[in-house]
């Protein structure tokens, strides 16, 4: 009798030493989960399948090209445009991720699905704001600042978890050029990324300079704050454009980008250590931290900026304009509206918004 309860016993205590193991066995797998993927409440697909209106013999061939862009409600002639004038300017086999919010859904699927966008392969991710709570202070006079979408492309990783290399484009943008060319843009090893520098690119030479824009460091960072000096950065070292981003996303999870730009967020609402004279982008500064010397470079001519600008009529010839492979109408005026430079360019990739909701302002032959 006496044998057969300590059996028993070594038999429950056994049985409790297992479910103790299965038990933080299972913690640890939900810590390793968390970690590798800590933002993956951030998103939702909407739709990631061939439009239904296409044959599937007609689908594009070769390996998937992610290409991710923003969408908001204000700016969808922009997103419109970007998707067509890549769409028909590439036979690659391009898939867009298109990241939104929920008020935007309805009217950017109506846009997509009732024009000749319809043959474009696509997925929707809705952008949840609430990530970015204690990321951005809440008093900032920053226009971007209220505008949650500006910092999707920190999350790049996320809304492709199996791809191994994205492009991350701005809605402002034209591609003149077959965009296969921009997603084979040599990475150097270690590299998470490539950028368009400020300094040697086509459009900074003459340009930002003569415009009076700030291109290095000291313009978006301030330099006298300790966690900043802490970092040994050279104030006057080149910045570079995150409107066009060619991403080694492997890379990027490896290096824990995400995680890294978050702390750089959270500890400026703490410390405040962005510039007072902070130069067009509250986007740029945590990048400008976690890519300091270890980004690669986009070819100039594959990122052609500062078309919204005053003044980059004058310094850019139509000769030069056609011949760019990409067009960024970065700066406070916009192809759709009236005043930028080269909006006829623009004009020849807009889809005509099938809602009405959408114009493009332009001058009549009276004004």
């Amino acid at each position: 009798m006496t044998l057969r309860r300590v059996n028993v016993l070594i038999l429950v205590l056994l049985a409790v030493a297992f479910l103790i193991i299965v038990q933080r066995n299972l913690l640890n797998l939900s810590d390793f989960l968390h970690k590798e993927n800590p933002d993956a409440s951030l998103i939702l697909p909407f739709e990631s399948e061939l439009s239904p209106d296409i044959r599937p013999e007609a689908a594009r061939k070769g390996d998937e090209i992610p290409v991710v862009i923003t969408a908001a409600e204000q700016r969808l002639g922009g997103v419109v445009t970007a998707i067509n004038s890549i769409h028909q300017n590439s036979k690659a086999n391009v898939v867009f991720t298109i990241v939104t919010l929920n008020d935007t859904v309805d009217h950017l699927k109506m846009w997509l699905t009732k024009t000749r966008l319809k043959s474009v392969r696509y997925k929707l991710v809705i952008f949840k704001p609430e990530i970015l709570k204690g990321k951005i202070p809440e008093d900032s006079q920053a226009q971007e600042a209220a505008q949650p979408l500006t910092f999707a492309r920190f999350y790049l990783p996320v809304y492709l978890p199996e791809a191994e290399r994205a492009i991350y484009l701005d809605d402002d943008v034209v591609v003149q050029g077959d965009i296969q060319e921009l997603f084979e843009t040599n990475i150097k090893p270690g590299h998470a990324a490539a950028f368009s520098d400020d300094c040697d690119s086509a459009s900074a030479k003459g340009f930002v300079r003569g415009a009076g824009n700030q291109n290095n460091y000291i313009g978006f960072l301030d330099f006298k704050k300790e966690a900043i000096k802490k970092l040994g950065m050279r104030a006057n070292t080149c910045t570079f454009n995150p409107g066009v981003i060619v991403a080694n996303l492997t890379e990027w999870r490896n290096q824990n980008v995400t995680q890294q730009l978050e702390h750089w967020m959270e500890l400026n609402t703490k410390e405040d250590l962005y510039s007072k004279n902070l130069a067009e982008s509250v986007t740029s500064p945590p990048l400008l931290i976690a890519f300091y010397k270890r980004h690669s470079t986009i070819d100039p001519m594959w990122h052609v900026r500062h078309l919204g600008n005053t003044g980059a009529g004058n310094r850019y010839s139509s000769q030069f304009v056609k011949a760019a492979k990409l067009l960024h109408w970065n700066g406070h005026y916009k192809p759709w509206g009236g005043t930028s430079s080269f909006s006829d360019v623009w004009d020849k990739w807009f889809i005509s918004d099938p809602t009405g909701k959408f114009h493009p302002v332009r001058k009549t032959a009276r004004d």
